[in-house]
């Protein structure tokens, strides 16, 4: 039986959502704050989690940046707000599986959630022992740790842990804005032409040491970006904690 998580601060949106999914054969535990869910997350194992986007005093957002940068668990956002494109891109670019605007119908939910369950299934995360080398830095793809030698371990989230990827499998090959999309797993047809320049803006901040000119990830005007520095692959290595 799959498991699902709610977290969600209305306790009847909770009590709804788990009793329907409950009688559709799916395992539901239902919280109202990250403190339990973090509890339960290390405790027991978790199929999908739903995460509500407006929790009171926490960010909902913040949820799905921190599961996101260390799980390929799917995840569904739901909000009440009727948000723009932009803020969904947002949570997508974040690591969201689906954004979800209430009120919403509990048969199309329930689809939802069977789809996201289904493409996790048909595409399990291989256990890959690459470690990517680049000047001072060194990649481990089995603990999705980025490291620096001066600055330390730099935190990725899983957009742009799969975009850097990306470019480390291709060094110095230009890469399409199509392609590179693809590669950091956004849905074309939900995000606008120019998100993967906000996710490149994102990454040379994490990596460059001048964001504004950068050396590592560069543009290659009308046709992509390219990543220029000259890539080792090592296997079977892990990054010391």
């Amino acid at each position: 039986m799959k498991h699902v998580l709610v977290i969600d601060d209305d306790a009847a949106m909770r009590r709804l959502i788990a009793n329907y999914l409950a009688i559709h054969a799916l395992k539901v535990t239902a919280v109202n704050d990250s403190k339990q869910f973090n509890q339960l997350l290390s405790q027991d194992p978790v199929d999908l989690v739903i995460v509500d986007l407006n929790l009171g005093r926490e960010d909902g957002l913040a949820i799905v940046r921190n599961l996101a940068a260390k799980s390929d668990i799917p995840i569904i956002v739901i909000s009440g707000d009727r948000l723009d494109e932009a803020e969904k891109v947002v949570a997508l670019e974040l690591g969201a599986t689906d954004f979800i605007c209430k009120p919403f119908g509990l048969r199309e939910f329930l689809a939802r959630i069977r789809v996201a369950l289904r493409q996790r299934i048909s595409s399990p995360r291989k256990k890959d022992q690459r470690l990517f080398h680049f000047g001072t830095w060194k990649l481990s793809v089995k603990q999705r740790r980025l490291v620096c030698q001066e600055r330390g371990e730099v935190k990725l989230t899983a957009c742009e842990f799969n975009l850097l990827i990306a470019f480390l499998e291709n060094p110095r090959n230009v890469l399409s804005r199509e392609r590179l999309l693809l590669a950091s797993r956004v849905r074309e047809e939900e995000v606008y032409d120019r998100s993967i320049d906000v996710l490149i803006l994102r990454l040379r901040r994490k990596l460059e040491a001048d964001a504004s000119n950068p050396r590592l990830v560069k543009t290659s005007r009308g046709a992509g970006y390219f990543f220029n520095a000259d890539v080792d692959i090592s296997y079977g290595g892990t990054l010391a904690a």
